[in-house]
């Protein structure tokens, strides 16, 4: 015994004669500042149960800084020498605080503070989150303040002067493990000012299996200065001298499995990584989502597939002379052809319209003189032997948007009242297919519901990503949502199906196109017929992108074997003739298309 406190007694000598060596070997320096800084020795010693942290030193080991101040085993304690104490210490400080845990059998941490400070109120901001694993944060929720203190985000500060009494409940401060269970709380720091003493006093609903502390950092590993237990092993005892500002003195004790129902206090962290984990509830929606794709692709094939079906099947039986002359397909107008092929009613079909009504007759071309560098244009002027009573319904609309009331417009003057009317002429476009019997349901309607279904799925699917990986795991259901949306409105384009009678139409047109396209030219036509006859077939070819080729073949006859100047729908200035006629023809439909995608009513090839 004589020995123990001999040793104890050298080693605080050893102490005083290295700060008085460091500081100058100064006389003013007395023992009862060094009693001042020196951390206080437990009444009892630690008992075997202690957490010791691997490596730390057995015996707290002093030093001195050249800021004035001591080191016991890592924490730092204030000398208190004029002149070299920090501004923040001159600014305020708190002497003491006494805090008393008391954890309940719910797992609330019941928290009383006695607090005695110098200078201005001070605050202690809390420890209110902390890094649980990879995916959650762990949240201590601080409810129930007391006393003289007022709590805001997170923070506690003061009233009063010298001395403050506060009363708290934590909650999250136990975690479960396997047979035990432990409390760890940062029970003091987080100060805004520096702690010269602290002690804390732990009480439970069981035995303790061990305690520990750390001071410094919320995540240090440095040893508190002192932890014990009581004989009865319910209550612990820890202390520390000298917390700098914003350190705390974590306090943390093992109980029995049962001893509280307490549980972490968990909040999902947010990041992407783990927003879009994949896992079993996502990779089965990502499975599903592909098998809802395949499904949508039998349905298109379905569809779609069912009309090539009756093409591939009727092809073969088209003739492409009846009764001794050419003739379109089920008397078919090319307009309704364009429509058919691609289920849209856009531009080409409108300039194959326009060429059909001047074959016809109904209207007449007239390509205008023009210098090397201006620009083409041509007259369409209004036949008056026209029938116009026995044009279909697009057609009569088409003819009334052109003229409105007039006998002649040049091309480049058809905008205005033009472009407004168009949108009836695609309307009528639409109506007939229906009415001829092709599709059951107009296919710009088809698409658009298709499309609109498609785009409200993808907004959806945007906001269930945005919730479901701000608040989960399962982003990636979000994003199958987005992915299904986007291919639904894009599909929606192929949706329009045909009727069997649709079909059929469409097998005659391909075998017709194939006609125009690589067929005989026809030299068993008498001549004199040439001329008409072939013109009847240049729409057609507008359509089916044939121009260059068909139009070569009507400029290379004449109307009665001799050289002619211009056709009867299709005239030409001073010193033109038919053999310029193909490169009129390509630049004229070029020139209508165009005129006609500035109105923005039909859709640009």
């Amino acid at each position: 015994m004589a020995a123990s406190l001999w040793r104890r007694v050298a080693g605080r000598r050893a102490v005083t004669a290295v700060l008085i060596l460091a500081l100058g070997a100064s006389p003013t320096l007395a023992s009862p500042v060094l009693a001042s800084a020196a951390p206080s020795v437990p009444a009892s010693p630690v008992p075997a149960s202690v957490v010791a942290l691997p490596g730390s030193p057995a015996t707290s080991v002093a030093s001195v800084s050249t800021r004035g101040s001591v080191t016991f085993g890592g924490s730092v304690g204030s000398v208190g020498l004029a002149g070299s104490v920090p501004a923040a210490v001159r600014a305020g400080r708190v002497t003491s605080t006494t805090v008393r845990l008391e954890l309940r059998q719910d797992g609330v941490l019941h928290v009383k503070e006695e607090v005695v400070f110098e200078g201005p109120p001070p605050s202690r901001s809390l420890v209110g989150r902390t890094r649980h694993d990879d995916t959650d944060d762990r949240l201590y929720p601080v409810t129930g303040l007391k006393g003289d203190a007022t709590l805001a985000d997170g923070a506690i500060t003061l009233k009063g002067t010298g001395k403050a009494t506060l009363e708290y409940d934590v909650g999250g401060t136990v975690t479960p493990m396997a047979g035990a269970q432990e409390l760890r709380w940062y029970a003091v720091g987080g100060w805004s000012v520096p702690v010269e003493r602290a002690k804390v006093v732990v009480n439970g609903p069981a035995a303790m299996q061990s305690l520990s502390c750390f001071a410094g950092p919320p995540t240090s590993a440095m040893a508190c200065t002192e932890a014990s237990m009581d004989h009865t092993g319910v209550t612990g005892e820890f202390g520390q001298q000298g917390l700098g500002a914003g350190e705390v003195l974590t306090v943390v004790v093992g109980y029995p499995g049962d001893a509280s129902k307490g549980a972490p206090v968990l909040e999902r962290r947010f990041e992407l990584s783990n927003a879009f984990a994949v896992n079993t509830v996502t990779g089965g929606a990502l499975a599903a989502l592909l098998l809802l794709l395949l499904g949508g692709l039998a349905l298109l094939y379905w569809t779609r597939g069912r009309d090539a079906r009756v093409v591939g099947h009727e092809s073969g039986s088209l003739s492409g002379v009846r009764d001794g002359h050419f003739a379109p397909p089920d008397g078919v107008r090319p307009g309704q052809i364009g429509t058919l092929m691609d289920e849209q009613a856009d531009v080409v079909d409108v300039t194959a319209t326009i060429v059909d009504l001047a074959v016809r007759g109904y209207l007449r071309i007239d390509e205008q003189p023009r210098q090397t560098y201006q620009t083409p244009d041509w007259r369409l002027v209004r036949l008056p032997g026209g029938q116009v009573t026995s044009l279909m319904p697009y057609e009569r609309e088409l003819y009334d948007a052109i003229f409105d009331d007039r006998d002649a417009v040049l091309l480049s003057e058809l905008h205005g009242s033009f472009g407004a009317k168009l949108g009836k002429v695609r309307e009528a476009l639409y109506r007939d297919v229906v009415s001829q019997g092709w599709f059951a349901r107009r296919p710009d309607t088809v698409r658009t519901r298709w499309t609109t279904a498609g785009v409200v799925l993808t907004v959806l699917g945007v906001l269930a990503t945005v919730a479901l990986a701000w608040f989960t795991t399962y982003g990636l259901l979000g994003l199958a949502l987005i992915i299904a949306g986007a291919a639904l409105a894009v599909g929606g384009q192929y949706m329009p199906a045909k009727t069997a009678k649709g079909a059929g139409a469409l097998a005659h047109t391909l075998g017709f196109r194939e006609y125009l396209s690589t067929g005989d030219i026809g030299h068993d036509v008498p001549v004199a017929q040439r001329v008409e006859l072939f013109s009847r077939y240049l729409p057609y070819a507008v359509i089916f992108d044939s121009v260059d080729r068909w139009a070569r073949v009507v400029s290379s006859v004449t109307g009665d074997g001799r050289e002619a100047d211009h056709l009867y729908w299709y005239h030409g200035p001073a010193e033109w003739d038919l053999s310029r006629f193909a490169d009129s023809m390509r630049t004229f439909t070029m020139t209508t298309s165009g005129a006609i995608s500035t109105t923005r009513q039909f859709r640009s090839l």
